[in-house]
């Protein structure tokens, strides 16, 4: 039995660093693909997690994301600060990585 493949489906975050991020774009296919053609056409970093994209295109546009998803987009966010070279405010990125434990709980 084929089961149709799911849509492509992108969404789109704004973090100004002091509220939540909030959704500001999501799409299916051809909407999708916009998104993504328009932050790669802006050199935004693109972070791809399906079960992530579901989760958050349940949300309306302008919703804050939920405090439950705060560590993992918090994560996502300065992975992607690191990639442009941005760093907070203090940090040495030449210092040796912090150990930390990340054992399921």
């Amino acid at each position: 039995m084929n089961t149709p493949p799911e849509p492509r489906q992108a969404i789109a975050l704004t973090y100004d660093g002091k509220q939540a991020p909030t959704l500001t774009a999501k799409g299916d296919d051809a909407l999708a693909e916009a998104i993504l053609a328009l932050a790669r056409e802006h050199h935004v970093p693109i972070y791809e997690n399906a079960e992530l994209v579901k989760l958050l295109a349940r949300m309306e546009l302008g919703d804050s994301i939920p405090q439950e998803l705060y560590r993992t987009l918090a994560e996502i966010i300065a992975f992607a600060w690191m990639l442009k070279g941005k760093y907070p405010q203090g940090f040495d990125p030449e210092s040796e990585p912090v150990e930390r434990d990340v054992t399921p709980r």
